[in-house]
């Protein structure tokens, strides 16, 4: 293939590209208005507490609250504020600013995902004015670089000529202007809500918030006095007083906008009024049925008084979604579907590193248990070709582990009185059949085949869950994490690590079978196929939505069809690939842009950042982010040093830490130059995401069985050709 042949041929793949995901844009669904989302106008009322969950509702014990499942909207609420857990503060001025926000308090500065700094009271007494601590508010949210604008609602609410009424101290938090002023306010008392209720068009009420006992930090200032059981019952008792008092034709919203102490768990909102009804809560900021985040509350807000939204905006308004029927029995079953996004976010959480790490040893124990064994010329000439056998089968399975972390969602392993037992048996349940198809199949033979069949199945199973949804990914242990609220949909960086991987090892398995039979054209254009389409389902808005994937695997593709072309990599032609890469990544950020502010996903969200001024806090969110996941435990600092060591083997295959790839680097013509985009790939996705540091680490999951499985297979065949040693000296004096 001529260079004139090559560029006309990647033009035409660029421009394929950008159609088909253009296509893919316009399609995609945007907000579908509700009857929340078509009508304005008329009151709502907000009631905030914190650490309210969906397991406190009963009908015997919250009588008010049950109600409010029964005859409600409602949903898990995200409340992850800039700290890991959400203090009072933090949720009240999150409702302010319309983005994550947090108190800065007993040290540790303006954010991050370090340690929370305890909770800081709320003023006990407070009267029309400045909010006390504004200004010590206004400089963390400064510092913490999540772009929050303290007092926005308040302002926003105010330059359209309305007003809000505040409730208690919370409620003067959320209602507070960029000054700190707040106008309209009153303490809490039953006996004036009514007169409360009718001055303004927004009234925030703070009916206060519950601690549990048993999981507050000892250095909080705030501390329960009674059991969370009362405090319950305490809250039920005012949001029934605010029902009876709320003015007819308003919405009354009820949010917990903190977490019950030191503990970060989904919490729980609901909304009732002539706009909403007995059903779930949406948003597209989620794409999940029944899960919103807090960040949503504050456009919903602007949105019911028809005030604009500021497009600097993470969250989007919250839609109705109307139940089929309303009753005692749809009500238990909402409420079973809420208490699962709450029970699964919260025991995956606590066991991600305790599975991986011992499914990490466990492998590491047998690879060098093999190892040592074959080293020390241990039995006979079969059983040390059994010894190879079992590693490789080991390795085999070991690779299916990490499509069936996402496939054991299927089952609802968290309500098993042991979550981990239930867990292990759930990803047990499907890595049992892939790794019976991957090892007994016709295709066992060929010393791709196993290596295809996982990377096939790795790719459907991710691919399919982007198509509907991403409901395996959520809560997944190496998925989406709801508590965290990072990300709710599309392709996060572990996904993509596991995608992009798998990607580039099957390239490598089809390119090289196509190489080794004279076919290098076929082979060219079967590994661009397959990169491209890969690339279509990570950066698709509808799909992966993945702001900084394309520009890793893209990359990693070219290399790979420009070595079996047998073109050499030049400077020049360097910088036309990331030129290039560059450009498609704009025009797909720039198509997303153009869509309705609602309907953006990340790309179009970054692209509308960039234009307010707001990029460089992001590229340095990224650098944190990054730098504390290197440095929060020792082993993550084993990365960089793994890394270079790999990218120094596969760079000097004469060196003798690289003797046991040699055998397979010269059996197979593709398999070194496959890793070597492998390593790219990884190097480009860790330097560009937040968090990217774990792409190397979570991709090596996938990599390093399947690779060890391709080398023993190797010295399989060569140790099966030879003929039969009867003696250990015969090994010796081979």
């Amino acid at each position: 293939m001529t260079r004139r042949q090559l560029l006309a041929t990647a033009t035409a793949a660029v421009v394929l590209a950008s159609v088909v995901i253009g296509s893919f844009i316009m399609a995609s669904p945007r907000a579908s208005p509700t009857a929340s989302s078509k009508k304005v106008g008329g009151s709502i009322v907000v009631i905030g507490t914190g650490g309210l969950s969906w397991s406190d509702v009963s009908p015997q014990t919250t009588p008010t609250l049950w109600s409010l499942l029964r005859d409600g909207a409602t949903a898990a609420l995200t409340v992850r504020s800039i700290h890991a857990n959400t203090c009072p503060v933090d949720g009240w001025l999150t409702l302010s600013a319309g983005e994550q926000a947090g108190d800065s308090f007993g040290g540790g500065g303006g954010g991050g995902d370090g340690v929370k700094p305890p909770c800081r009271a709320l003023p006990a007494q407070m009267t029309p004015g400045k909010v006390p601590h504004w200004s010590e508010y206004r400089a963390a949210a400064g510092g913490s670089r999540f772009d929050a604008s303290l007092g926005l609602l308040g302002d926003q609410i105010a330059s359209h000529g309305k007003c809000v009424q505040a409730v208690g101290p919370g409620a003067a938090l959320g209602a507070a202007r960029a000054s700190g002023m707040v106008v309209r306010y009153q303490q809490y008392d039953e006996s004036t809500l009514l007169s409360a209720l009718a001055t303004c068009p927004l009234t925030l009420i703070d009916v206060g918030p519950i601690r549990d006992p048993a999981d507050v930090n000892p250095k909080d200032e705030i501390r329960p006095t009674t059991t969370r059981a009362q405090q319950v019952a305490v809250v039920d008792a005012r949001v029934a007083a605010v029902l009876k008092v709320a003015p007819a034709g308003a919405d009354v919203v009820l949010a917990s906008l903190a977490d019950a102490g030191a503990t970060e768990r989904l919490r729980m909102i609901a909304i009732t009024g002539p706009h909403f009804g007995g059903g779930t809560l949406e948003s597209s900021s989620t794409r999940q049925p029944g899960l919103v985040q807090l960040t949503d509350l504050t456009p919903t807000i602007l949105q019911h008084l028809g005030i604009p939204q500021p497009s600097n905006l993470g969250g989007t308004p919250l839609q109705f979604v109307p139940a089929d029927t309303i009753s005692d029995h749809s009500a238990d079953q909402r409420l079973r579907a809420l208490l699962d996004y709450d029970q699964a976010s919260h025991n995956v959480h606590g066991l991600v590193e305790p599975f991986f790490y011992g499914w990490a040893l466990l492998q590491l124990v047998l690879y060098l248990s093999a190892a040592m064994l074959w080293k020390r010329g241990w039995g006979t000439e079969g059983q040390r070709l059994q010894i190879l056998l079992d590693t490789r089968r080991v390795a085999i399975i070991a690779a299916t582990v990490p499509a069936s972390t996402f496939l054991a969602n299927l089952l609802p392993w968290w309500r098993f009185s042991v979550p981990m037992v239930g867990l292990v048996a759930s990803v047990a349940l499907f890595a049992g059949p892939i790794s019976v198809l991957a090892l007994l199949g016709p295709w066992h033979r060929r010393p791709f085949g196993p290596m295809g069949v996982v990377c096939v199945t790795t790719l459907a199973v991710l691919t399919l869950d982007v198509m509907t949804g991403s409901r395996l990914q959520l809560s997944s242990l190496m998925g989406l994490q709801p508590v965290i609220g990072g990300r709710f949909y599309g392709m996060g960086n572990v996904t993509f690590a596991l995608f992009a991987t798998a990607t580039l090892l099957l390239c490598t398995a089809v390119g090289n079978h196509l190489v080794t039979i004279g076919q290098p054209r076929y082979a060219a254009g079967a590994v661009a196929a397959i990169g491209l389409g890969a690339v279509i389902v990570d950066a698709s808005p509808s799909l992966g939505s993945d702001l900084g994937g394309p520009p890793a695997l893209l990359p990693a593709v070219i290399l790979l069809v420009m070595a079996i072309l047998q073109i050499r990599l030049t400077w020049l032609r360097g910088l036309a690939i990331g030129g290039g890469v560059g450009a498609f990544l704009v025009l797909l950020g720039l198509l997303d842009w153009l869509r309705p502010a609602e309907s953006r996903s990340h790309m179009g969200k970054f692209v509308q950042t960039m234009l307010d001024g707001g990029a460089w806090d992001i590229i340095v969110r990224k650098l944190g982010q990054n730098t504390t996941l290197l440095f929060a435990n020792p082993l993550s600092l084993l990365i960089p040093v793994v890394l270079v060591l790999f990218a120094y083997i596969l760079a000097r295959p004469n060196w003798w830490a690289a003797a046991p790839f040699r055998r397979p680097f010269a059996r197979f013509q593709l398999l070194r130059t496959g890793l070597i985009a492998i390593v790219v790939m990884w190097v480009i996705g860790a330097a560009l995401n937040d968090s990217g540091a774990a792409i190397p680490a979570v991709g090596a999951t996938l990599a390093c069985p399947l690779v060890i499985a391709v080398a023993l297979r190797t010295l399989e065949d060569e140790r099966a050709a030879r003929p039969v040693a009867t003696t250990r000296a015969s090994r010796h004096r081979r």
